[in-house]
């Protein structure tokens, strides 16, 4: 009964009652799209980090992460890579060799990293052959080629059919060089990394550098972002004491921490919106309560006891906070959906991370509508316990007299 009676109350003051849902149903609205478009953002910056570029989870030498070196590096990888690959969950794996140097074409010098790969793992783990823009992708047997960077090509004056010319220091200590042919230009994404990496065959990469069945790192790829936790633990059971696995947020923990900071600043603009909805419903109420005095004072002299009334008020509240937040959920469907097909682009594309963005995109999932329900209920809920105790707590013989 006291359900009905509260319902009933909510559209006595319908335009009062129309206007406070309206509050709620924006704030929930805006707050929903907000969750929605920031977890699209960090989804699309993950997934260029990881499944395109560096991989889930890693496995190095211990201590390679904090100093990396030519040295310390990984012996009998294709055995370690294939019980990594035998636990459910890992989709695919890569391994991979790491070295600096300078290259040169005629006249041109820059510095360099050389990345060795397996082409035919690498593919499979980070689709690696659909970045080659130009030319063609490193073949399955070496064949002395190499593949630059975009933004090192440019630097270099290079053309695909060049001769390229490196040198380094090999691990025996002796003097890598040797004379490559580029065939392809690499674009990855990430205009920092494609101004200073070439990429060889792991085999030729092996050679130069004489790291004879060895490479710096191995790359995992799992299925959900949700398991690499769990399964950084179980490769770390697969290793031997020396080699050590790290997820994405220890590799690459400068980008974690950033991403952690701007979630919390998110939630500092939910909790704005909170506020201001806090605001109307209070305001809303309070003003309800007051006009009301005299009716609470007939309940409490007919019997009604104070806890029926405080459950009478905020039982109106919440069926107005519902309604609300069923219409926000259509709105907030509607425009994330959108923003999730469609995306807004960006008037001038910028780099975060390294990664640039032309588009920014929306996520849709369960939290982004029940976060922002429970935070709109609460709040309501809150708001509306002062009034309900004031409405409880009029004298019945002083109100009756107020006409």
């Amino acid at each position: 009964m006291i359900i009905k009676v509260a319902l009933r109350n909510v559209f006595r003051q319908k335009r009062r009652s129309l206007l406070t849902i309206l509050t709620m149903l924006g704030g929930f609205a805006l707050a929903a799209v907000s969750i929605s478009w920031g977890d699209g953002t960090y989804a699309h910056v993950i997934r260029m980090f990881t499944r395109n570029q560096l991989g889930h989870i890693q496995v190095h030498e211990e201590g390679y992460l904090d100093q990396r070196s030519l040295y310390k590096t990984i012996e009998d990888y294709q055995q370690i890579g294939d019980r990594i690959a035998a636990i459910d969950g890992v989709i695919a794996w890569a391994p991979r060799l790491f070295a600096a140097g300078l290259a040169s074409v005629d006249e041109k010098a820059s510095a360099v990293q050389v990345t060795g790969v397996d082409p035919q793992l690498e593919n499979a783990a980070t689709r690696f052959d659909q970045k080659v823009s130009q030319g063609r992708t490193l073949p399955q047997n070496p064949e002395h080629t190499v593949l630059l960077g975009q933004g090192l090509a440019r630097r270099l004056e290079a053309s695909i059919g060049d001769s390229l010319v490196i040198v380094s220091n090999a691990a025996d200590g002796s003097i890598a060089n040797d004379i490559y042919l580029i065939s392809g230009i690499v674009e990855s994404g990430n205009s920092m990394s494609d101004q200073l990496t070439l990429y060889m065959h792991l085999a030729d990469a092996q050679e130069l550098f004489w790291l004879q069945a060895r490479v710096h790192e191995l790359a995992v790829i799992v299925n959900h972002l949700d398991d690499v936790d769990p399964l950084t633990a179980q490769i770390q059971q697969q290793l031997p004491d020396d080699l050590v696995a790290a997820s994405w947020k220890e590799f690459a923990r400068s980008f974690y921490v950033a991403m952690q900071a701007d979630k919390r600043g998110s939630y500092i603009a939910l909790g704005v919106v909170l506020l201001v909805v806090a605001v109307g419903v209070l305001n809303t109420v309070l003003m309800t309560v007051l006009e009301r005095r005299r009716e609470y004072g007939m309940l409490r002299a007919i019997g009604t006891t104070p806890l029926q009334i405080v459950r009478m008020v905020i039982w109106e509240v919440l069926c107005m906070a519902v309604i609300g937040i069923a219409g926000g959920i259509v709105v907030a469907y509607a425009v994330a959906y959108y923003l999730l097909v469609e995306g807004i682009p960006m008037p001038q594309p910028f780099t975060w991370g390294g990664v640039e963005f032309t588009h920014m995109y929306a996520q849709l999932s369960p939290h982004v509508f029940w976060v922002p329900a429970l935070a709109v209920v609460l709040t309501a809920l809150v708001v509306s316990l002062f009034p309900a105790m004031r409405a409880a707590n009029v004298a019945p013989a002083k109100v009756m007299r107020l006409h």
